[in-house]
């Protein structure tokens, strides 16, 4: 707990003189995404709100915001916790990128389209892998995904989002092999880049589909192992 800490005492800085309930919730929203607080952990109010040099009440508020998006949860005479997901939420989760992912690929619109930030997020994912850096690699693959959403162009699409992907990551901590998880998608995000490159949304729907529904089921094959078949939910 003491490095995770720490690691929020650095982000102090970015709170300046306007400090707010939501700018500690992106913060905590972040840190959680990256996977500095894993499921299950208790967030004290004490040790938080020192680190970020933020009120109580401010604090209170970010838990508040955070246990809206599901990502934290209350538990009465106990805390506040990193929520744990059910299999019924990872299964939720994919029917939501399904959705959304999709709709965005299908929506583009004629080439060509602005892809830097996609080429870049496959270059991360090559860095994080040739590095076997696997827990890199899994954050590596959700900006590949991020950044295919942005194509949209859409800020209220990018905030919804943007909670989604964050429960994603609470789902891969319950992943004991993230090497077989993540290493295979690098390679697929490669191939929706090429098709989007070479200005076939068509095809590149058609490998977001496949892509999503294996990856959803390796990952409840692992929580159907590790969770149970109802998961355990935090509250």
């Amino acid at each position: 707990m003491a490095e995770q800490l720490a690691g929020l005492a650095d982000d102090r800085a970015l709170l300046g003189r306007t400090s707010t309930a939501e700018r500690v919730a992106d913060i905590l929203r972040s840190r959680i995404a990256e996977g500095y607080f894993p499921p299950g952990t208790r967030l004290s109010e004490d040790s938080v709100g020192g680190a970020l040099g933020v009120s109580r009440n401010t604090l209170r508020e970010a838990f508040r915001l955070l246990t809206h998006e599901r990502l934290l949860v209350h538990e009465l005479n106990r805390g506040v916790f990193v929520r744990v997901l059910t299999v019924e939420d990872v299964e939720d989760i994919y029917r939501t990128r399904a959705l959304v992912e999709c709709a965005v690929v299908r929506g583009l619109g004629e080439p060509p389209y602005r892809l830097d930030r996609l080429r870049a997020a496959v270059t991360e994912g090559d860095v994080a892998a040739s590095g076997n850096d696997w827990k890199g690699l899994g954050t590596a693959n959700i900006h590949f995904h991020q950044e295919l959403v942005a194509l949209a162009g859409s800020a209220r699409t990018d905030e919804l989002m943007r909670g989604v992907f964050a429960e994603l990551r609470l789902a891969f901590h319950v992943v004991d092999d993230p090497h077989r998880l993540h290493e295979p998608y690098l390679a697929r995000n490669r191939q929706i880049l090429r098709a989007l490159e070479s200005g076939d949304r068509g095809a590149a729907e058609e490998l977001l589909v496949v892509y999503l529904h294996d990856s959803l089921r390796r990952i409840v094959e692992v929580y159907r192992r590790r969770v149970g078949d109802e998961g355990r939910a935090a509250g």
